[in-house]
């Protein structure tokens, strides 16, 4: 497991939007969503929740596969080669469909149908 670093969380509460890419039996898939979903149920050291409304593909990779990488990035962080900064966070994901998490979830977006859960595995600064 590795921690989610500071410069991360700094893009983290700055991004608008997170891509979540799952390996399928075609090849990557790409789905994605709002920052503000993501940073209301908070950011813990070492795994990221989301609301899991439609993403029937991605829960059906991860039960493939459980491999999934998030890439987030805002230019309102500074990055080392200029305005912008971005973060891969990879790790395994699993799509979580009933106790406490989704609880949690379901407080605060009554629409999921459950919890993406990614355990954070690696954390990489991009840009």
């Amino acid at each position: 497991m590795s921690e989610i670093d500071d410069i991360c969380r700094e893009v983290w509460n700055a991004t608008e939007f997170v891509a979540i890419v799952t390996n399928g039996p075609d090849g990557p898939h790409v789905v994605g969503t709002w920052g503000d979903y993501v940073r209301k149920l908070g950011l813990r050291d070492d795994m990221v929740v989301m609301p899991g409304g439609k993403y029937r593909q991605t829960e059906e990779n991860l039960r493939g596969d459980a491999r999934i990488t998030l890439l987030i990035a805002s230019r309102q962080v500074a990055g080392t080669n200029g305005p912008g900064q971005g973060c891969e966070i990879s790790g395994r994901g699993e799509f979580v469909s009933e106790g406490p998490l989704v609880d949690e979830v379901k407080e605060s977006f009554p629409w999921a149908r459950g919890a993406l859960v990614v355990h954070v595995g690696a954390v990489r600064t991009q840009l």
